[in-house]
């Protein structure tokens, strides 16, 4: 079938507003493959360096022209879902060697875990990790000792900071190893009920804990759909890791398997042989459209309205929030996975998985046919993979679905439209989760409950002091503010008044989970307050309207006032420090959250970080 016009014009409008710094990004990396493989260039003490701890592949890596795989990894034993990663290296190494290739660590990223500092101070360190692990994955890589990467990561940050340092190696091909969601634990549907009642005061912290316990119980990642498992369905729609290789679980004998294979086609797609495949020339403007699309049909997460954006300025390409706006419109919304239903990924996984949302996406003219890290391009992908011997095999992907309260085809979509909308008004612009929202909440209008600290809403509500129907505006949370912390903490409090009848919104130039959905948001507002945003104008009381549906924002309040009032001034930092400090620098010279939230510089030899925007310039 041919491609969806609105797909279509996006694509065009993405590669012509990129063009010179995508031409100017395909000549750096064409200029670094001309010197590649680098190793065999290398002094001999720069070499030595290099392979004195190789052991047994030191005389490959000394004088054999053979690949040698550079794996950077984000294990760490405390997060679940980097747990696995811990005895890859050695597995890793010894299915190279059956390929005919040496594999080597070449470094570790940091992992936070975002469940772990929801509401905690740690969280405004968390947007910033996106950077600091594409730093320190290009340190990794710097070596020259490498002629393909192998990915080790999965969370929220960790994939897109992975994906940024990597595209400034564009020269090598990068195969993304995913380590697979846990099984399935208690209900989502049961854990929320338990944290609605604990915001109530009818749960004891002891049952609040089991049940929390019961739902992240085991090695793996989490399982609702967040920002994580939202990576590895977008990393597939972009051809960068294994097809039907996101969802399936630690230890098992197709993990393993997966394992093997992706070690193997990173060995084969080296510039050593005769099918190369570097990823800055695979992550084309085609490839993120891809992402973004499936992103859209699968009601995945807000975070990657930041992420990707990042991610493709670091491919020289330039994506805007109307983009998106504008693929949600053409997407229609064909899977319902927690937070935007009742299953887990694990049930998305049984009721057809990536390759079924794959196969209806490109039938309906909805995906790009790229080139991906294996042949076939993206029609490989919509083929489900299953276990022959210790091999991967593939078949034809599910005529049908095997759970429609989970997945649909493109003929009976839940919804006609994707899961995000670009909102509008004056108070700048916003994004709303639309697909997590019920119809019946979508639209609200109602007086402002203004706070420049989350933990303040808790305390009105403690006190009996919210309106029954209100707006929490929680300003003073973005990116040049506080780091952009996710307010997932607050959700508990407001589905509890939601389910109790009462009309409640939240605006905030802060983000949500990927995993928060139910009440109707507007999240990520530019500019942000601290900014001069029109949000710190905003007062107690002022009647707002927050509508999904129709994408619009706007403090109902007579334009000459809004401008008149004096802009607030954000609180004091106290407290202890706990490590904010160290990213002063970030904080200060961040790029808004439309432009990715990017604290480091992506183009070369630049030292300033606020480049301008195409769009400033007379663009579109």
């Amino acid at each position: 079938m041919s491609l969806h016009p609105r797909v279509a014009e996006v694509t065009e409008r993405i590669r012509e507003r990129s063009r010179p710094t995508r031409g100017d990004y395909l000549a750096r990396i064409e200029a670094a493959r001309r010197d590649t493989p680098h190793r065999f260039g290398l002094g001999c003490g720069n070499l030595a360096h290099g392979f004195a701890a190789a052991e047994e592949d030191k005389p490959v890596l000394k004088g054999e022209r053979r690949p040698n795989l550079g794996i950077v990894t984000a294990y760490n034993d405390m997060l679940s879902a980097h747990h696995p990663y811990g005895p890859y290296p050695p597995r890793l190494k010894a299915y190279a060697r059956e390929a005919g290739a040496t594999a080597q660590v070449a470094g570790g990223v940091p992992a936070m875990c975002d469940g772990v500092t929801q509401g905690r101070t740690g969280m405004e360190l968390s947007l910033f990790s996106r950077d600091v692990i594409a730093q320190a994955t290009a340190i990794a890589l710097c070596h020259d000792m490498f002629d393909a990467a192998l990915c080790l990561g999965i969370c929220d940050k960790i994939v897109p900071g992975l994906l940024i340092g990597a595209l400034a190696f564009g020269h090598l091909p990068v195969v993304f190893v995913p380590g697979g969601p846990m099984p399935s634990g208690l209900p989502n549907k049961a854990k929320v009920a338990v944290r609605e009642r604990y915001a109530e005061g009818k749960a004891t912290r002891e049952e609040l804990l089991e049940a929390e316990a019961q739902s992240y119980h085991s090695p793996g990642t989490c399982t609702f759909y967040g920002t994580a498992n939202s990576n590895q369905v977008m990393l597939e729609a972009m051809g960068l890791q294994l097809p039907g290789s996101s969802f399936v679980n630690p230890g098992t004998p197709l993990r393993e398997a997966f394992d093997r294979e992706a070690v193997h086609r990173a060995a084969r797609i080296t510039a050593l042989g005769d099918d190369y495949r570097p990823i800055g020339r695979l992550v084309d403007e085609r490839a993120i459209v891809n992402a973004l699309v499936a992103l859209l049909a699968t009601g995945g997460s807000t975070n990657h309205t930041i992420h990707f954006v990042a991610v493709a300025r670091a491919a020289g390409l330039v994506v805007t929030w109307e983009d998106f706006d504008d693929l949600s419109k053409a997407v229609p919304l064909l899977a319902r996975v927690y937070p935007n239903g009742e299953a887990d990924v694990n049930g998305f996984a049984a009721a057809g998985d990536t390759s079924f949302v794959i196969r209806e996406l490109l039938s309906g003219g909805l995906l790009h046919d790229i080139e991906t890290v294996i042949p076939g391009g993206m029609r490989a992908y919509g083929q489900a993979p299953y276990l022959d011997g210790d091999r991967v095999a593939y078949a034809p992907a599910p005529a049908a679905t095997r759970d429609p309260s989970v997945l649909r085809p493109l003929a009976d979509p839940f919804d006609a439209q994707g899961g995000l909308v670009l909102m509008r008004g004056n108070l700048g612009r916003a994004l709303g989760k639309r697909s997590a929202v019920k119809p019946e909440h979508r639209r609200v209008e109602a007086p402002a409950v203004v706070v420049d600290d989350p933990r303040t809403l808790k305390l009105l509500y403690e006190q009996g002091a919210l309106p029954r129907d209100f707006v929490a505006v929680v300003r003073f949370q973005g990116p040049q503010a506080n780091g952009m912390p996710e307010l997932h903490s607050l959700m508990p409090l407001l589905g509890l008044m939601l389910n109790a009848g009462r009309r409640v919104a939240l605006v905030t130039d802060g983000r949500l989970s990927g995993a928060s959905g139910k009440v109707p948001s507007a999240i990520q507002v530019v500019p942000e307050a601290i900014a001069g945003g029109p949000l710190a104008r905003v007062r107690d009381g002022d009647p707002m309207r927050v509508d999904l549906e129709a994408g619009v924002l706007e403090a109902l309040v007579e334009p000459d006032l809004l401008a008149s009032r004096p802009a607030a001034m954000p609180r004091t930092e106290g407290g202890v420090d706990l490590g904010r400090g160290l990213f002063a620098h970030n904080r200060a010279n961040v790029t808004p959250a439309d432009q990715g939230a990017l604290s480091i510089s992506l183009a070369p030899f630049s030292t300033g970080l606020r480049q301008p925007h195409p769009l400033e310039e007379g663009g579109e």
